[in-house]
């Protein structure tokens, strides 16, 4: 069992790159099967030796495109070796790749070349990943198609799950709910979905917002549909908004390391360490400048995902980044053009509801960066923190994982979380009506009575009958449940502890 491609170059070259999901491993097979944990390559297919620029074009061809390896491993290889495989074939696709890849990272040029012919060439191939625009380089015949620049790219792959997502269009049929909606309906159900996105985007992160908190966060929320481009100067702006503190607000980004702590003591308690702060304004820069133009190219659940989880990972200022990530969500998504003014999708609330699966996603990639870095504890607050990694784990990642639970956290938002609170306003509506045609109560009254008993499955519990029992008959409490025992479903009625996430 050897391995090739990709797996080896990173061990071979004792490179800083995360290693791959599935290895190529040398089976005894008759063709490149892939498995759930690696991809089995038959003997004669895999490299003869140990050339690394025979595992890079193996790689290329049989692997896909992981420019984080590739980013380490190309400035290694001497640019001769490179070219003395260009003379053999002046027209392979993977070796042009190579050789165009090797100038972008090392920025030196290739010399002594023989003349560059066959059809242009992309970097990722568009049935096997989501790709963007078209970026062609005439020198190699090669044209850069990624989810971002050649200086920092997200990766996606086309699961099986994505494909079924895209085709879903959760977009297309938000606004077709929408629109099913009269307008009293529509305005209640945004006022909640403003306002419980606030209540869960705070409380993801361990915070109840105060009434003024929680103003000036659906005030943000509501900039998403200005369109403004983000900058700098736009973020530091929504930061200062979204914090109340004024020893928290930034007046740019970041320009000292931070860092995220979990429950440990000293060093083990520092869970995450985003890009060094000279990393960060690049970075930023390339990454505003893909959620500016991303959402109208791509899918746009896709473009915001990569920009709500590249944003957090970045990590550009010292608070306020959680909130911040979820409203760049929002923001993707109303700059896309699918959404009306003033929809939103509250996907905060569904993640808020789904957080195991929230943190999955975030330390799918965050494990692995915290893993190059040596930290030692000094004094309580007080760390010697060294990045022994390479800068190509910030530039470059596999956005994968993310882009399909902020696909999951989209449907939810609509299916369940939409749905349910419309459906919610109307049976209020009916029985408000009815029993204010045949009874006299006070408006308060009632509408807690209402409230309680569709939340119980159509059922006042005793406590709650004790409660108004002073001033309300009990015939009055029957003639509720009577009615709402009429206008909800069958199955709302028949189990009150059904899980929410399960249908969506």
């Amino acid at each position: 069992m050897a391995l090739v491609g990709y797996e080896f170059l990173r061990q071979v070259l004792r490179l800083t790159a995360f290693p791959r999901e599935r290895p190529a491993l040398v089976k005894p097979v008759t063709r490149v099967e892939p498995t759930d944990s690696f991809l089995a390559i038959p003997r004669h297919v895999a490299p003869d030796n140990d050339d690394p620029v025979e595992h890079v074009l193996f790689a290329l061809k049989h692997e896909g495109t992981d420019l984080q390896i590739l980013a380490e491993a190309l400035p290694k290889i001497e640019g001769g070796l490179l070219v003395a495989a260009l003379r053999r074939s002046p027209t392979g696709a993977y070796v042009r790749t190579a050789c165009y890849l090797w100038e972008q990272f090392t920025r030196e040029l290739l010399t002594d070349l023989p003349e560059i012919a066959g059809p242009t060439v992309e970097v990722f191939d568009d049935e096997r990943y989501v790709t963007g625009p078209v970026r062609r380089d005439p020198r190699w015949r090669v044209s850069f198609n990624g989810l971002g620049s050649i200086s920092y790219c997200a990766t996606v792959r086309r699961t099986d799950y994505l494909r079924q997502a895209i085709q879903s269009d959760v977009l297309g049929r938000t606004r077709e709910f929408i629109a099913s909606l009269g307008k009293g309906v529509l305005d209640r159900t945004l006022a909640w979905a403003y306002l419980h996105e606030t209540e869960d985007s705070f409380a993801i992160e361990r915070e109840a917002p105060s009434e003024d908190k929680a103003r000036a966060f659906i005030a943000v929320l509501h900039q998403a549909h200005e369109g403004r481009p983000l900058s700098e100067e736009y973020l530091v702006e929504l930061q200062n908004l979204v914090l109340t503190s004024p020893f928290d607000k930034a007046a740019s980004y970041r320009m000292e390391q931070n860092w995220l702590r979990g429950p440990g003591r000293g060093a083990s308690g520092v869970t995450y360490l985003p890009p060094p702060p000279e990393m960060v304004l690049e970075l930023m820069t390339e990454l505003t400048a893909f959620a500016n133009t991303a959402p109208r190219e791509v899918d746009p659940v896709i473009a915001a995902s990569v920009a709500s989880f590249g944003f957090v990972f970045i990590h550009p200022f010292l608070d306020g980044n959680g909130r911040l990530s979820r409203f760049l969500f929002h923001h993707a998504l109303c700059r896309s053009g699918r959404l009306d003014k003033g929809l939103i999708l509250p996907v905060s609330v569904a993640m808020k509801r789904n957080e195991t699966d929230y943190l999955s996603a975030l330390q799918g990639y965050s494990k692995q960066v915290r893993e190059r870095w040596s930290v030692r504890w000094i004094d309580e607050g007080t760390y010697d923190m060294r990045f022994n990694g390479n800068p190509a784990i910030y530039r470059y990642w596999d956005a994968t994982h993310c882009v399909e639970f902020g696909y999951r956290m989209a449907e939810q938002a609509l299916e369940f979380d939409l749905r349910h609170e419309t459906e919610f306003l109307v049976h209020y509506d009916k029985i408000m009506k009815a029993v204010n045609e045949r009874f006299d109560l006070r408006g308060n009254d009632l509408s807690t009575l209402v409230v309680c008993c569709l939340d119980n499955a159509g059922k006042l519990s005793r406590n709650r009958r004790k409660q108004f029992s002073g001033r309300v008959p009990e015939r009055v409490f029957d003639y509720i449940e009577e009615v709402a025992q009429d206008v909800l479903p069958a199955s709302a009625s028949a189990d009150p502890g059904a899980d929410p996430s399960s249908g969506a």
